[in-house]
C-alpha cells in the first residue's frame, strides 16, 4: 500500500508530463525513489543578470509531504547560490511554519524563478555575494552545463520540453531559445518565418496591384448590331420595290417574290472584352447597305405593253364596222 507522500509525488510527476511549463523542467532521478527529484530552471526575464541562464538543482522531499516542506540546493554555479548546499527559503524546509500542504513543486520551482533570483543573498543561508558581470557570465556558461546523474546539458533537456510545450499548444517565449547548441533548430524556425513573411508580402502586393489596375471596360460586339440594322435595311427595300412594281392590271401580273436571307451564324457570338476601337475601325464594321430589285422586272414590263396593246386592237376591232371599211 502506498504512503500519501508517493501519492501525493505519482500525481504531481504525472501533472507536469501531461502540462508541461516552458520555465523549468522536473521529475523524480529514479522510479524506484520518488522523493529525490532533479530540475532544471530558466533565468528571470531581463534585465536580470540570470535572464539567459539554465540551472540545475535537486529536491529532497520528506516522507510527511505535503505537510512538511522539501528542500532545494542548487548544483549550477551561478554565483546566487552556492553549489550543492540546501539554501533557505521560504518555501523551504528552514520555514516549516510558512509552508502550505496546498503548494507542490510547480509552485516552488516558479516562485524561485520570479522571486529569490530577483533579490540579493543579505545572509541567506546558501547565497553569496558576486558581481553582475560574474552572473552573466555564468549564465552564458549553465547552458552547457551537464548533470552526470541526468545525462545531457541543461540546454538539450530544455529544448525537449519547449518541443513538448509545443506539441501541445503551449507558448514558448524564453531568453536565448536559439542560441548555443541547438542554434540549427533555431535558424530554421527563424528562415521559415522569414519565407513566409516574404510570401504574404507578395501575395498582398498582387492583390493591390490588382486593385489600383484600372478596369477595362467591356463593350458589346459590333457584329451585333451591324446584323440587326442589316436585316431592317433589307426589309425595307423589299417593301419600296413591291410598291414600285405594282400596277392597276394587279389581276394579270405574276407575283415575284424575292426572299434575301442573312444565313445564321453557328453560334451566337460571346461578348468579348476589347479595347475601345479607332473610328477607322467602327467605319469598316458598318455593313453596306444593298438595294435589290426584282430579277424579272425587264420581262413583267414587257408582259404589260403586250397586254395592253392587245387591249387596244380588241377595242378597235369592235368600235370600227367592217363595212365601213
Amino acid at each position: 500500500m502506498t504512503s500519501p507522500s508517493t501519492r501525493r509525488l505519482l500525481k504531481e510527476s504525472t501533472d507536469l508530463h501531461k502540462n508541461p511549463s516552458p520555465y523549468f523542467t522536473a521529475s523524480p532521478t529514479s522510479d524506484s525513489n520518488l522523493h529525490d527529484w532533479h530540475f532544471t530552471l530558466v533565468g528571470p526575464p531581463s534585465p536580470s543578470p540570470y535572464a539567459k541562464g539554465l540551472y540545475h538543482g535537486r529536491i529532497t522531499f520528506p516522507a510527511a509531504y505535503p505537510l512538511r516542506p522539501p528542500s532545494f540546493r542548487f548544483l549550477t554555479p551561478s554565483a546566487r547560490f552556492e553549489v550543492n548546499r540546501e539554501i533557505c527559503l521560504s518555501i523551504s524546509g528552514h520555514h516549516e511554519e510558512t509552508w502550505q500542504p496546498a503548494w507542490g513543486v510547480r509552485t516552488a520551482l516558479l516562485a524561485i524563478r520570479s522571486e529569490i533570483f530577483s533579490g540579493e543573498s543579505k545572509g541567506q543561508v546558501g547565497g553569496m555575494e558576486g558581481s553582475e558581470v560574474l552572473r552573466r557570465e555564468y549564465a552564458d556558461l549553465s547552458r552547457g552545463w551537464v548533470c552526470h546523474e541526468c545525462g545531457g546539458s541543461n540546454e538539450e533537456r530544455m529544448r525537449e520540453v519547449w518541443e513538448n510545450c509545443r506539441m501541445k499548444g503551449v507558448e514558448v517565449d524564453v531568453e536565448g531559445e536559439g542560441e548555443g547548441g541547438g542554434s540549427d533548430d533555431g535558424d530554421t524556425n527563424k528562415n521559415d518565418n522569414k519565407t513566409r513573411e516574404e510570401n504574404e508580402a507578395r501575395d498582398k502586393s498582387q492583390d493591390h496591384d490588382i486593385q489600383d489596375s484600372p478596369a477595362i471596360p467591356t463593350i458589346p460586339n459590333p457584329q451585333l448590331h451591324s446584323e440587326s440594322r442589316h436585316e431592317v435595311e433589307i426589309s425595307s427595300n423589299s417593301q419600296y420595290n413591291t410598291s414600285d412594281t405594282s400596277q392597276p392590271s394587279e389581276s394579270t401580273q405574276r407575283s415575284t417574290t424575292t426572299t434575301i436571307s442573312t444565313p445564321p451564324s453557328s453560334s451566337m457570338p460571346s461578348t468579348s472584352v476589347l479595347p475601345n476601337p479607332s473610328p477607322a475601325v467602327q467605319a469598316n464594321t458598318r455593313p453596306r447597305s444593298t438595294t435589290t430589285s426584282p430579277a424579272n422586272s425587264p420581262w413583267l414590263d414587257r408582259a404589260i405593253i403586250c397586254v395592253a396593246f392587245a387591249l387596244v386592237i380588241m377595242i378597235l376591232r369592235r368600235t370600227i364596222d367592217p363595212d365601213d371599211l
